[in-house]
């Protein structure tokens, strides 16, 4: 078989002076606190759903379900489309809007685009609290889309443009950390919540919402534009005091040039979304596309959406089903951090491999612990403890997995590797399929609990799979990598290297490993 190069880091190139100074570092933290809308929204929505006064409320057929002979189905008590769509109607908002957001981030700066963004989500948290009726509730699901689309278009663009390259992984995994703490809030005030007499306390769980919303919406008023956005609507002169101030140093020219140089290839495109169909976009609207499909398939929204409602199918009681879904929220965040800690130092591609199979071999074992307690017909019964233990404890190594590789991976590297030209356009791409997959995985899920019982783990393992093998042999390492200079990573990429225009690497001369395949 041919030799070709799989992986390896960067070549020799440019590197920008800088500094990690206490502004960008402080600026970063408080963009990527956007990702608090998301994180909040995805762990507030399961627990809520499998409140008996939410249930009883708003999906009173579910409500006698759940609460009918217990006989039946275990897998299939919380199967459902009204109830899966008070979910998923969000990403499906969220999709549409963040088309709309590429045209709003490019046009009028990336922290525009954050602060139409909080206030959507703002509208939204408020009528979800107030909620008197089904169509109140997708109404404000709706709204929270629309804004979580402009958010995650443009915090993850923001972080990467801000961040000197040679911190812009640790920096932009800061979004995927406020998705992951506001994933853990969200768990954390569900099980008190639920504790309130009365039964009200789902409407504290969907109101508080606007406690993130107003996060974003301040920050991004106080927040700097990045320098590339504001060279990008002509704001030349602002642009390079900007950098300078955004690296701690004055001498800027070198990186100023190239931006420059990029936003004068950006200008000559007119048509952004017709251009990243062009060949040498290839490998970019290749990952744009595959990158959040397999992200979504790795079926960690089964966990993060549902954990409640899921921990309560295979037998847990409320109270502790919403304690377990604490507790792999908590495992997230810290996980997360180990991410920030490595990807600058062990790379991209490292973690996304390892990550991979740490998943995929939990995966098995919560499929195997599942299918042996429940069997394919799901006879109902509450778990032992030891096995509710062994249960969570390989959930939460497979969410630990996903927390330090495809979680923050999953919206760095797309963030990254698209040039200025085609950055609004890409990223649209990018988040539109995600939160397009992430429609379909939420509408889908508790249908395909109930009819694929314990065997849902194992689709989901086999996604795991073919991922990993896509990342070993066609994503490039990008560590260290100055975000205008990306562009090297693909022309000395053993297939890339063929759509991509520009000078071809000698991979010997460039130190590149070979191997058989």
């Amino acid at each position: 078989m041919p030799a070709v190069m799989v992986g390896g880091g960067g070549p020799p190139g440019k590197e920008y002076p800088g500094n990690l100074t206490p502004f960008v570092t402080v600026t970063c933290i408080v963009a990527a606190m956007g990702g608090l809308i998301f994180g909040y929204d995805i762990g507030i929505s399961g627990g809520v759903t499998s409140m008996d006064p939410f249930l009883k409320k708003f999906f009173p057929s579910v409500y006698r379900k759940k609460h009918a002979d217990q006989t039946k189905n275990q897998y299939c008590q919380y199967d459902s489309q009204t109830l899966t769509m008070f979910t998923s109607s969000l990403y499906l908002a969220a999709l549409l809007s963040s088309l709309v957001a590429s045209t709003v981030t490019r046009k009028f700066g990336r922290k525009r685009s954050m602060l139409f963004g909080g206030c959507l989500f703002f509208a939204g948290a408020v009528l979800n609290g107030a909620a008197k009726a089904v169509w109140y509730l997708i109404l404000g699901r709706i709204l929270l889309g629309f804004g979580i689309g402009f958010a995650n278009q443009s915090v993850p663009l923001y972080l990467s443009e801000m961040a000197p390259y040679k911190y812009r992984g640790a920096l932009n995994i800061g979004f995927q950390l406020s998705i992951t703490i506001g994933i853990l809030v969200a768990n954390v005030l569900n099980y008190f919540f639920a504790k309130i007499k009365g039964g009200w306390g789902w409407r504290l769980s969907l109101g508080g919402a606007v406690v993130p919303a107003l996060i974003i919406t301040i920050g991004s008023l106080i927040l700097p534009d990045t320098p590339n956005s504001m060279i990008e609507r002509g704001e030349i002169e602002e642009a390079k005091k900007k950098l300078k101030r955004v690296r701690g140093v004055e001498d800027v020219q070198e990186e100023f040039n190239d931006l420059l140089a990029a936003s004068e290839a950006s200008k000559q495109v007119e048509h952004p979304w017709r251009n990243l169909l062009q060949r040498k976009y290839r490998p970019h609207l290749t990952m744009a596309v595959l990158i959040p499909f397999f992200q979504q398939f790795t079926g960690i929204n089964v966990i993060m959406f549902y954990a409640p409602v899921l921990f309560n199918s295979i037998g847990f009681k409320d109270d502790a089903s919403l304690m377990s879904a604490v507790i792999t929220g908590i495992v997230n965040v810290l996980a997360t951090t180990v991410s920030i800690y490595g990807v600058d130092k062990w790379g991209r591609r490292a973690l996304f491999l390892q990550g991979g199979l740490q998943m995929l071999l939990s995966q098995a074992a919560v499929a195997a612990s599942i299918g042996a307690k429940f069997g394919i017909n799901g006879d109902p019964g509450e778990l032992p403890k030891w096995y509710a233990i062994v249960v969570v404890v390989f959930i939460c190594i497979y969410v630990a997995g996903f927390a330090w590789s495809w979680g923050p991976l999953g919206w760095l590297v797309p963030s990254e590797i698209f040039p200025l030209e085609i950055r609004s356009a890409a990223q649209s791409v990018n988040v539109s399929v995600n939160m397009f997959f992430t429609f379909i995985v939420a509408q889908v899920f508790l249908s395909m609990l109930c009819h694929m019982k314990f065997g849902l783990f194992i689709f989901f393992a086999f996604f795991v799979v073919v991922m990993s093998v896509f990342v070993f042999f066609f994503l490039p390492e990008t560590k260290n990598i100055p975000i205008e200079e990306m562009g090297r990573v693909w022309r000395r990429h053993w297939y890339w290297s063929r759509f991509v225009e520009g000078e071809e690497y000698d991979y010997e001369k460039e130190g590149g490993k070979k191997v058989d395949i």
